[in-house]
């Protein structure tokens, strides 16, 4: 069991549900929210050692609430994978400065690889 956390912002409860089912198994902390308007208070509150953002949330959208992670000098080195069903995911996850993309519909070994390789499991 380790004592990783990871944020999930997704509005998807489904996305949700199975991110956390799965990064549940594999022994992480996960917390969650539905919008990301709010992104700055909830990292600082939660404190996660890595950050699942969806690009469609409501609000600001995962590329704007990535690139105002990524400006925060306490949060921009914790790595965050966005997570789009855009066929440009990779082109929008280097626009918003993000250190990892996941396409949608998505692959549940390759989102363990990333998750894996994020946190050095």
């Amino acid at each position: 069991m380790n004592n990783k956390t990871i944020l999930i912002f997704d509005d998807d409860q489904n996305v949700q549900e199975i991110f956390s089912i799965v990064l549940e198994d594999m022994g992480y902390t996960i917390k969650r929210s539905t919008t990301s308007h709010d992104v700055l208070e909830k990292v600082s509150r939660y404190k996660p050692d890595l950050i699942l953002m969806d690009n469609w949330i409501p609000e600001i959208g995962g590329v704007a609430a990535t690139k105002l992670l990524k400006g925060h000098s306490e949060f921009r080195s914790i790595p965050v994978i966005l997570v789009s069903a855009n066929s440009e995911v990779e082109e929008l996850a280097q626009n918003a400065l993000a250190d990892g993309f996941l396409g949608k519909p998505f692959d549940l070994d390759r989102l363990e690889k990333l998750v894996g390789e994020f946190l050095q499991e």
